[in-house]
């Protein structure tokens, strides 16, 4: 992890600072930018909305600087996202069925030679990645990515790493061949790089300068001269997903383990009648 030790705010920028962070530290959960600059508005500090991009910038400056307390995760996205809470299962017995429905699980990373994530841009094209690389883990990018989000990335590294320490961490990436889509990983990859405590290889597969030849794409018809994940068919697209990831990832492994995960499910679930009724039973000795 490195730091600005140069970044050293003053006058109006270090008071902004002091006093947001003062906000973030009186509330128990997680804010975002926009509740801290409403708050700022409030108090005075700032007077008008069209000041929100200046706190933007200041605390992310603060944030990537790791000044006086700030750092990549002090503020949360603004995304929108439901929690939805209270239910659950019927009785045991769905219980059980549920169990069933979802099948064993098992650790897929422990038998392959490298741990491997797939980041992108295209996050309307989600369930594409999804289906041609099942079990890796996929990051969409959306654009720019926030600071939250890669410092979670950092965080997993961490984490796997922790777990996997004789393994390699390979990260390989998709998007647009546009100047924004070239930059917009790279920029990502130097922040996790500099706050990780892990090293990784990263590979941008594509789209790379020469596919819009190779796979005779046609350009953004919003932007003439670049072009889109989009534009690659599905043939084109799972060839070029599979042949990235087949270079890092030994398959047959995985199929081995999703064997064995289905001889697991096998048995359990001829075991769920008799647990069921057994569960059933203790159900209706509890029942008011």
């Amino acid at each position: 992890m490195t730091t600005d030790a140069a970044y050293k705010p003053h006058g109006k920028s270090k008071l902004t600072l002091d006093r947001a962070m003062g906000y973030i530290q009186a509330v128990p959960y997680r804010v975002t930018l926009r509740w801290l600059f409403y708050r700022l508005l409030q108090d005075g500090t700032y007077s008008s909305k069209q000041d929100y991009e200046q706190l933007k910038s200041l605390t992310s400056r603060a944030r990537k600087a790791f000044y006086d307390g700030w750092s990549p995760n002090t503020l949360a996205d603004d995304g929108r996202e439901a929690f939805i809470k209270g239910f659950g299962h019927y009785d045991s017995g769905d219980w059980l069925r549920a169990i069933l429905r979802h099948g064993c699980n098992l650790d897929k990373w422990g038998s392959q030679p490298n741990y491997v994530e797939l980041w992108f841009e295209a996050a309307a094209m989600r369930s594409q990645f999804e289906y041609y690389t099942r079990h890796v883990t996929l990051r969409p990018f959306k654009g720019d990515p926030s600071l939250d989000f890669k410092w979670e990335i950092c965080q997993h590294l961490e984490a796997v790493h922790d777990t996997y320490p004789d393994k390699s961490i390979v990260i390989l990436y998709f998007g647009d061949l546009d100047p924004k889509g070239l930059q917009i990983p790279e920029s990502a990859v130097s922040d996790v790089r500099s706050w990780a405590g892990v090293d990784f290889e990263y590979i941008r597969c594509g789209l790379n300068p020469g596919d819009e030849v190779r796979y005779n794409l046609h350009e953004n018809p919003e932007k003439p001269g670049t072009y889109q994940w989009e534009a690659l068919d599905d043939e084109q697209a799972s060839r070029l997903l599979v042949s990235s990831v087949a270079q890092y990832i030994d398959f047959d492994a995985m199929a081995a383990i999703e064997s064995q995960e289905d001889k697991i499910t096998a048995r359990f679930s001829a075991m769920v009648p008799e647990l069921a009724r057994q569960l059933m039973a203790d159900d209706l000795e509890v029942q008011p």
